[in-house]
């Protein structure tokens, strides 16, 4: 949620608190304004025991995590679908993120995040027998399958 978008709530249930039942209002506003950020946390703090759980940059399936992941999402959105934490490639700090994930099979699915929201995921499928191997992107306008140039990573 947008934090203005969120700030504005808060200022809108306590106006209405008070004005409907006076500070009793305003101290039941503020309680579910608490019960709220408590949610929030503790959502937060699930997914992160989740991710720690496993290994770092290790998924079940790449293509399935391709095929779920759509420009937009939060890395809080991320990580239930990865259930572990990425191996990043970019400078900590540095914009764009860049995260990848491999699974059993060497596919390797790459997630490139601006402002905390992804905005690139390429799918880099395992050299096949004959020695070609595949590469494909989806995001701002691709459609998945479209050839994408590879990328070296750092």
């Amino acid at each position: 949620m947008n934090p203005v978008i969120g700030w504005a709530l808060v200022v809108l249930a306590v106006a209405l608190g008070y004005s409907f039942w006076g500070w009793a209002g305003v101290g039941l506003a503020l309680t579910g304004v608490v019960f709220w950020l408590l949610l929030q946390f503790t959502r937060t703090l699930r997914v992160m025991r989740m991710a720690a759980a496993r290994p770092v940059g290790v998924v079940d399936s790449a293509v399935m995590l391709n095929a779920r992941v759509h420009p937009g999402m939060t890395m809080l959105q991320l990580l239930p679908l990865t259930r572990s934490l990425g191996v990043r490639l970019s400078v900590p700090g540095a914009e764009p993120e860049r995260f990848v994930w491999r699974d059993p099979g060497d596919d390797v699915v790459e997630i490139e995040l601006r402002a905390g929201r992804v905005t690139l995921a390429l799918l880099r499928r395992a050299a096949a027998a004959d020695g070609t191997g595949a590469t494909t992107g989806a995001s701002r306008g691709e459609s998945p399958g479209t050839e994408a140039a590879p990328r070296i990573p750092g």
